[in-house]
């Protein structure tokens, strides 16, 4: 490791000032800047740690039936208290292992936009509402492909609000090593319609299945999920060809509906 300089804020306010400083990088719970910096992938002169910000964390119910989860908030909290969204909560409880679930946060994962994280299939299936230090982000906007988000430089997840489907689930097939998922499928039934997002395949990140979406929304049986989808664009690489993977965006899809009920 190299030397760098620290700030620890315990206030939004403070973070945003600090991140103001040339070549500061925010520090969520670190389960990938850490590594980065050890491979000397990234450099920053001064790290702001967002850990310290208690506004920023926290599970509740809002008012319109959402339910609000505030960026430092740790997976294991999310698994232990979003009990209102089954789904979301039991993706929560699968991240990495304890000590990835106790340290790493939903800001950050969001935030990183890893093409196999799970967050963000969540997010995308549910419509969530990314809220930030300045303003609010759909899913279907914040999203923006492999590692890249809607975000500005400095900008920081505080909340995210998730509507509440009636029935919800997520499948992942997973890579043994790192537990990431070579392909996630998250799959949420509201009364108006079926959102399927997918993580972990595609070249361009997390992105929605419209076929099994409309398939989904008439029947909403693992019998009606449609072929899978074709294998260009996905990721080819020496833990899964492309066409493979596609194969297991069917499959995960189909587990997850079942598990939905």
């Amino acid at each position: 490791m190299y030397s760098f300089d620290i700030e620890r804020p315990t206030s939004v306010a403070d973070a945003v000032k600090a991140l103001a400083t040339d070549e500061a990088q925010p520090l969520a719970g670190g389960q990938t800047l850490i590594p980065t910096l050890k491979q000397r992938l990234a450099a920053p002169s001064v790290l702001v740690s967002l850990s310290g910000i208690n506004e920023m964390k926290g599970v509740c119910s809002m008012d319109d039936g959402r339910l609000s989860i505030g960026g430092g908030t740790t997976h294991a909290t999310v698994a232990a208290k979003a009990t209102a969204f089954p789904g979301l909560a039991s993706l929560a409880a699968n991240i990495g292992d304890p000590a990835v679930r106790n340290r790493g946060t939903i800001g950050g994962s969001l935030a990183n936009n890893d093409p196999s994280a799970c967050y963000p299939a969540a997010a995308l299936a549910s419509g969530a509402t990314i809220v930030t230090n300045t303003r609010e982000i759909a899913a279907d906007d914040y999203f923006q492909g492999m590692f890249t988000t809607a975000l500005d430089e400095g900008e920081i997840i505080t909340e995210v609000r998730f509507p509440v489907p009636e029935k919800s689930a997520y499948m992942k097939f997973e890579q043994p090593a790192s537990r990431f998922a070579l392909v996630g499928v998250f799959v949420a039934k509201f009364a108006d319609g079926v959102r399927v997002a997918v993580t972990g395949a595609s070249e361009d990140g997390v992105f929605r299945w419209t076929e099994a979406e409309t398939a989904l929304s008439s029947n909403f049986s693992s019998d009606a999920v449609p072929a899978a989808p074709s294998g260009d664009g996905m990721i080819s690489d020496l833990h899964g060809t492309g066409e493979y993977r596609a194969h297991l965006v069917a499959v995960m899809t189909k587990r997850a509906v079942a598990a939905a009920g």
